[in-house]
């Protein structure tokens, strides 16, 4: 249940938080249809995620990576456009009509990217959960869904509190507050658009993007804190602007409602913190108890290598069980894959030591069977080489005189995953 727990909150709290700035914002002197604009976005974005994840987890017509590529992109136009339509001031205080909803549009896709990224991972746990558990009255799938529905509560009470916090600010306030959360979700946009970009070899490795890649995906939390750093002070600040406001009333009855009114909002905001708070605890406190401290089997020598290629003869790889093998680039980083003969058959499942769903953190052998090291799914073994789920980053190879025979340039795609 923990697991689940905490990998469903670090997929969804972040999108959480900034879906709540931007639906708090869109709330502010626009007119109800941009509003419903923007809550359409996000409603289509659940939609396409869901089916995405089913996609990806019941054929192979969907590169993770490409998709993932496409709405990285498509995220960090539409946050420059927005930035321009906000601070160009002929634009932001035109009176043309159209002008005036381009930036609820821009919004709306931008809620729709948000979502789309980050919820198919989470749509994806039933199926991962099920390649081991084969049925969905096992009390071990029914503990993991608890902890998935634990994870989607604390995000909507995350994103409602932070929307009904925003849309009480000022105008300039809760600007200001949406391009902070935006700008930490471009910056996690960007250094997976240029892991993307690497691993399709569309632009050269280069040593200052490379490390910004690298410093993004090893401190995901960081920008997850950030971002709940950002909505709290949001949440400070209306708490203490609540207590300065002095509305007119002509009765008791009115002064009453007003009061009641204010102490609502700070309600909110006050769950805005009490939310922000579970969430870290979750990936630092609740992490820390759950984790397994699994250590992975050491890298066994390769039969050998050349410019081209790595070698790994069947004799090494041909009793069954796991085998793990790496390739060290110029900069000294290990590209780790693994090898395994499937069972009842004379193929071998063979993909890298990482998945897109949970990075490098790698796969261990127990009890016959393959499982992830970060969300503890059992990998149906059959799957190996074929994407999906959580199933091994696939990679190209040949079989050639008794070898496999694995590809330095197809390892050398995914230098960006690995540390």
């Amino acid at each position: 249940m923990l697991t689940y727990l905490i990998l469903t909150t670090k997929a969804l709290i972040m999108a959480a938080v900034t879906s709540g700035t931007i639906v708090g914002s869109a709330k502010i002197e626009s007119e109800k249809r941009n509003r419903l604009t923007v809550w359409f976005a996000a409603l289509a974005g659940l939609v396409f995620s869901f089916v995405t994840a089913t996609l990806r987890n019941t054929t192979s017509l969907i590169d993770s990576a490409i998709l993932n590529g496409w709405i990285y992109a498509v995220s960090l136009v539409t946050f420059l456009l927005y930035l321009i339509f906000i601070s160009v001031k002929p634009l932001r205080c035109a009176k043309n009509r159209l002008l005036k909803e381009i930036p609820y549009l821009l919004l709306s896709v931008l809620i729709f990217t948000v979502i789309a990224y980050a919820a198919p991972e989470v749509w994806a746990f039933p199926y991962q959960v099920l390649l081991s558990e084969k049925t969905v009255i096992s009390t071990d799938f029914l503990v993991a869904m608890i902890g998935v529905i634990l994870g989607v509560i604390l995000a909507v009470l995350i994103f409602l509190s932070v929307e009904k916090s925003i849309c009480r600010l000022s105008r300039r306030a809760s600007v200001f507050f949406l391009i902070a959360e935006l700008t930490l979700n471009a910056a996690l946009r960007l250094a997976g658009l240029l892991s993307v970009f690497f691993q399709k070899k569309v632009i050269k490795s280069n040593h200052t993007l490379f490390t910004y890649t690298i410093f993004v995906k090893n401190h995901t939390n960081w920008f997850i804190f950030i971002s709940l750093a950002v909505a709290v002070l949001a949440a400070v600040m209306l708490w203490i602007l609540s207590f300065k406001q002095k509305e007119a009333y002509r009765n008791p009855a009115e002064h009453r409602k007003i009061r009641a009114k204010w102490r609502n909002i700070r309600r909110w905001a006050a769950s805005v913190a009490v939310s922000a708070v579970a969430g870290v605890l979750v990936l630092t406190v609740v992490e820390k108890i759950n984790s397994t401290d699994v250590t992975l089997s050491p890298i066994e020598e390769v039969n050998g290598q050349d410019d081209e290629n790595v070698y790994v003869g069947f004799d090494l790889v041909s009793d069954g069980h796991l085998h793990r093998f790496a390739y060290e680039t110029e900069k000294g980083i290990k590209i780790r894959f693994i090898v395994i003969k499937k069972p009842n058959s004379s193929s071998y499942g063979i993909g890298l030591d990482a998945c897109d769903v949970c990075g490098e953190t790698g796969y261990y052998e127990k009890d016959g069977q393959v499982v992830c090291n970060l969300c503890d799914v059992v990998m149906n073994i059959s799957t190996i080489g074929f994407k999906g789920g959580c199933n091994p980053i696939v990679i190209p190879y040949e079989i050639d005189n008794g070898q496999i025979v694995v590809p330095i340039s197809g390892l050398m795609e995914y230098e960006s995953e690995f540390k």
